[in-house]
């Protein structure tokens, strides 16, 4: 009987040895993360819109001399030109010798009212004397007024040859960047017909179509970030606010000044956002944040190092990091990454925080 109890005892000795004395010994962790905590930042409040890229102003430059040929081309596409600066020539030939033939006309005529106003002039000297009638003093008087009459509308003349003959040349009306040129070298001009036009101070715009709801927001000054297509942002400033709505869109248009020399050109589609104010969030990175089925979590870690998933509600994005507006307090560790690969209740292992990723 003792030898019984005593092989019972050795057998269920070995039983216990072979059970694990503490089971959640055995676990592994799913995972080696590091934490963060979520982070106060000074983010901006913005607008976002959408919108065209086009000339703050554009000038039409035309001829206004009629008929004559294009004899220079001075100026292309893209060229930065100066006000005044020559950006084509005409053939001037015909119009410089009607200016001479007018020059000579009025030399002419200049005489001729001398030789009228000195016969006019002793006629008066000796209308006392009874020398001479009224008669003749009257018709030197006239001609001495029929001269000068001639000689001002030779001046005239002269003054409208020097206008048709400064049209030959077709001058930039204002400091900016050449956007079109239809000037042909040897083409025969027609009033009114173009032949350039120029982008003014080589200024750009943005106009952002923005909801009519976010246009009281909205004020002359304020600074916006512009994005074109396939291009740098940019940055610009609100010049202008349309007094106005769109009634099928409901879409009213800001006009953003953008900087010269910019990556942004006319005719480029632009999304951007305009700063309104700044205000306060907690803020965490991307990495940290799982979307799934159209909601937001995070992993956040418990003192004995299991993830509980964590639903939460995102803001605003800027960089790597992404704010968040409720679900998560401020002092709560979460794993800074991996955080598609975790299951709510998963255990991991902590490794020590990198400096300035995780906190």
């Amino acid at each position: 009987m003792v030898i019984t109890a005593a092989v019972f005892a050795t057998a269920l000795y070995a039983a216990d040895d072979r059970v694990p004395a503490n089971p959640a010994s055995a676990a592994k962790p799913a995972l080696t993360v590091t934490t963060t905590k979520p982070q106060k930042a000074d983010w901006p409040l913005t607008i976002s819109g959408n919108g065209s890229i086009a000339a703050w102003q554009e000038a039409v430059i035309g001829a206004e001399a009629n008929g004559l040929r294009l004899v220079e081309v001075a100026a292309q596409v893209g060229d930065r030109v100066r006000k005044g600066q020559v950006l084509a020539r005409l053939n001037s030939d015909s119009l410089a010798a009607e200016r001479a033939a007018s020059r000579a006309s009025l030399v002419e005529a200049q005489a001729s009212m001398a030789e009228a106003q000195a016969n006019a002039e002793r006629a008066r000297q000796l209308q006392a004397s009874g020398a001479i009638s009224t008669q003749q003093i009257q018709q030197y008087t006239t001609g001495e007024a029929t001269a000068q009459a001639r000689v001002a509308s030779l001046k005239a003349r002269l003054q409208a040859d020097d206008v048709r003959l400064a049209q030959a040349r077709i001058l930039a009306p204002d400091d900016g960047v050449i956007a079109s040129r239809s000037a042909t070298l040897g083409a025969v001009v027609t009033p009114g017909q173009e032949l350039f036009r120029l982008i003014r101070q080589s200024r750009l715009e943005w106009r952002a179509e923005v909801a009519a709801a976010d246009l009281a927001r909205l004020a002359p000054g304020m600074p916006a970030r512009v994005q074109p297509a396939g291009g740098a942002p940019v940055q610009g400033t609100v010049r202008l606010v349309a007094p106005t709505v769109d009634a099928a869109t409901r879409n009213g248009l800001v006009y953003v000044d953008l900087p010269a020399g910019g990556a942004a050109k006319a005719g480029m589609f632009a999304r951007g956002d305009v700063e309104v104010g700044r205000a306060s969030g907690l803020t965490l990175p991307q990495s940290a944040v799982l979307l799934r089925d159209g909601f937001a979590y995070v992993f956040r870690i418990t003192p004995d190092s299991k993830v509980v998933q964590t639903k939460v509600s995102v803001g605003r994005r800027l960089g790597d990091r992404i704010e968040i507006t409720s679900g998560l307090d401020a002092g709560a560790a979460v794993a800074a990454s991996g955080a598609g690969f975790l299951a709510d209740g998963d255990l991991v292992r902590i490794t020590p925080q990198r400096n300035g990723a995780a906190q």
